[in-house]
């Protein structure tokens, strides 16, 4: 398989996670401000940084499951950057909300093809845990974005950020799910 097909391969599983508790819950996460992705997404990556340094847990859920919840909640924040947040779940049907999240994540695959295009697939000489700690340097990054309202100098927007810590996501979830890590799941 190539980058492109492992990458389809593993969003699909996360939007299949989305879709199914899109089902359970409805979409509740549309009253969330993006600030609150935010943490949610700090909280994901932090706890495979723990995870990843003292190599034991107590919760029976490893590092892929938080993956996972880092692409699905960076999508959900792309979705309410552009939407803004709604005072109630009920204002989007459940195939609004799966169109939303496949045209986010068509354009991160779009997106990682011309990065992994210039970069020549560098990540795959990285360890997840760069990629663990380059989110938690992006959520960091966002949350600095966030506390300036939005009013940067020379940066990307936290739109940018969101779209690479999912990137760097699923390039973790690629080398768990295919094998090209050695990682507890």
């Amino acid at each position: 398989m190539d980058t492109q097909e492992q990458f389809r391969t593993v969003m699909a599983e996360c939007r299949n996670l989305f879709a199914k508790k899109l089902h359970d819950y409805g979409a509740s996460w549309r009253i969330l401000r993006p600030t609150s992705l935010t943490d949610q997404i700090y909280i994901k990556a932090r706890r495979i940084r723990t995870l990843e340094t003292c190599g034991k847990r107590l919760v029976d859920e490893g590092v892929k499951p938080e993956f996972v919840g880092i692409v699905n909640y960076a999508i959900v924040g792309l979705i309410q950057l552009e939407l803004g947040a709604a005072e109630a779940q009920d204002d989007m049907t459940a195939e609004e909300c799966l169109a939303a999240y496949d045209k986010h994540a068509n354009e991160a695959v779009e997106l990682m093809l011309r990065k992994n295009h210039d970069y020549g697939e560098a990540w795959r000489q990285m360890r997840i845990s760069s990629y663990t700690d380059l989110i938690l340097m992006k959520v960091m990054r966002t949350k600095q974005i966030e506390d300036l309202g939005g009013d940067t100098l020379v940066s990307e927007g936290i739109d940018a950020n969101y779209m690479d810590m999912m990137n760097y996501a699923v390039f973790g979830l690629i080398k768990l799910t295919f094998g090209e890590d050695k990682v507890e799941e």
